[in-house]
């Protein structure tokens, strides 16, 4: 894949640039290979490849430049605006939105956030398409100022750009190196932007997470519900479910499942999802992962664990190893802190391993490993 971008040095996010997509899938397979330390009796199924463009659903774009030319991007070492809109790794669907976008904030007068002076109102356009085509809209701002005159223009975006779904704004006040702040306003009656993966209906919220990759994100369910098929456990949790994509994958009418989150956001898209699809059996907290397991009286045959680049840590891992749970699933995007995780889980034995290519163009991947107590 060629980027002018990249040539130009104005973005260098993607590392892997230029390498050919073979070389960069091989690579992070002998990575994750050398991760694990080639356990004995681990087999590897093939790598899952993606489409070497095209492929992000989610963009976060930050807004630079003035009211009457944003630039929709990322910023330059001095704070000023670099325009990425034709980036190749979007989907078409959000490219063909983002000249829209430009043009929304231009009649909407909406000030791009200035980081150097601290001025400004507008930080970042967060923007996600569903398998459908539909698009959830989230502008970040400094402060209330101008959600009047969003609400004014919100009618023009919406004929538009007709697949708009869900359009919030996020209110983050403080000049810190995040993304988002706590509030979340929804200016749309439709509040959930409806993902369709594998014959599962997921629901997005604003503030809920998702994979940025949805053809792999597909793959990774697919073979996590194989491997819960193949073992056919009563009962299952999924911890650090997100909004239930693993929980509601290996769902069957017989078995109980329980999806811990942290996200209250999250737990109630998961809980719209299992109601839809009639899952009386599936169930969903709001929670820490480490504290529900430590505090449970009962232990499921399965567990699934999907946990962030730090994983799960020494308590949750020690529980693991002492429970009584058979197999664990274990969806991990940062391989060191799964053979963390692994060294203290060394009855739980990694049987098969998968690298799922979340990422193309970068170092990054996901692993999902099957551990079988010995």
């Amino acid at each position: 894949m060629h980027c002018s971008y990249f040539a130009a040095a104005q973005c260098r996010s993607c590392t892997l640039m230029g390498q050919p997509y073979a070389e960069q899938l091989a690579g992070k397979q002998r990575h994750a290979d050398l991760a694990l330390g080639r356990p004995e009796g681990l087999q590897w199924l093939p790598p899952v490849a993606s489409p070497e463009s095209g492929f992000r659903n989610k963009a976060k774009l930050v807004v630079g430049g003035d009211a009457h030319e944003p630039t929709l991007g990322i910023l330059d070492a001095d704070g000023r605006g670099v325009d990425l809109r034709l980036c190749g790794l979007y989907t078409p669907g959000l490219r063909a939105a983002f000249p829209v976008l430009a043009e929304f904030v231009a009649r909407a007068a909406i000030a791009p956030y200035s980081v150097p002076q601290r001025t400004g109102e507008l930080k970042y356009l967060l923007v996600t398409e569903s398998p459908d085509g539909e698009l959830m809209l989230r502008l970040v701002l400094r402060s209330q100022e101008s959600v009047a005159r969003i609400r004014k223009h919100l009618p023009w975006l919406r004929s538009a750009l007709p697949r708009l779904a869900v359009v919030s704004v996020n209110l983050h006040p403080e000049h810190k190196a995040t993304v988002e702040g706590e509030r979340e306003i929804v200016l749309t009656e439709q509040q959930t932007l409806r993902m369709r993966l594998g014959g599962v209906d997921l629901h997005l919220r604003p503030q809920s997470f998702f994979q940025t990759n949805t053809g792999v994100a597909a793959a990774l369910y697919r073979q996590a519900a194989a491997w819960v098929a193949e073992k056919s456990p009563a009962s299952v949790w999924d911890l650090y479910c997100g909004v239930g994509g693993f929980a509601l994958h290996v769902a069957e009418p017989e078995r109980e499942v329980v999806g811990i989150e942290t996200s209250v956001e999250a737990v109630a898209s998961a809980r719209l999802s299992a109601e839809e699809a009639g899952l009386g059996r599936v169930t969903f907290e709001a929670g820490d992962a480490t504290a529900f397991a430590l505090a449970a009286e009962r232990v499921p045959d399965l567990v699934v664990v999907n946990p962030p680049r730090r994983g799960l840590g020494e308590d949750l891992s020690r529980w693991l190893e002492e429970s009584s749970a058979r197999h664990v699933v274990y969806s991990s995007c940062h391989a060191g802190s799964l053979a963390r995780d692994l060294a203290l889980m060394p009855s739980l034995r990694p049987r098969q391993a998968q690298v799922l290519d979340m990422f193309p163009q970068t170092a990054h991947y996901e692993v999902l490993t099957l551990l079988e107590r010995a």
